[in-house]
């Protein structure tokens, strides 16, 4: 089980089933949401800094990502993330995009950033009992 994820989705509806899931299958004991990108970026930035004062911190190893989002959508999301060498900083966060539409453009795009899955919404059982063994 992990200690944490991070669901970055504008729809509710999403997030609450999202939550209920990850719960469901207890994938994760703590499920942050953010509902944009650029809320997910705020999270990051208070993370790297309480992590300045205790590399103890506890951050999420795994991000469920939707690309089309008000505000700053996911794609400004991974730039804002890299340019800030988070990537680095919180070397063990993977990310997987969770879409309600499967563009080949996007799956393409994504293959430049540090995406190790492309799901189609909404996250299911199935899925996490698929992802479990590469966070066990």
């Amino acid at each position: 089980m992990l200690d944490k994820i991070l669901c970055i989705d504008d729809d509710p509806i999403t997030l609450m089933l999202c939550k209920k899931v990850v719960e469901r299958v207890e994938f994760a004991k703590e499920i942050i949401i953010a509902n944009n990108g650029e809320e997910a970026i705020n999270y990051f930035d208070n993370l790297f800094k309480e992590r300045m004062d205790d590399d103890t911190i506890i951050y999420p190893k795994l991000v469920l990502l939707d690309l089309n989002m008000p505000v700053m959508d996911g794609w400004e999301f991974l730039e804002t993330y890299i340019s800030r060498n988070y990537h680095n900083i919180f070397d063990s966060t993977r990310f997987i995009v969770l879409s309600s539409s499967i563009d080949p453009y996007d799956i393409n795009r994504s293959k430049t950033y540090p995406i190790i899955g492309f799901l189609s919404k909404p996250v299911t059982k199935a899925m996490l009992e698929n992802l479990k063994p590469q966070f066990s």
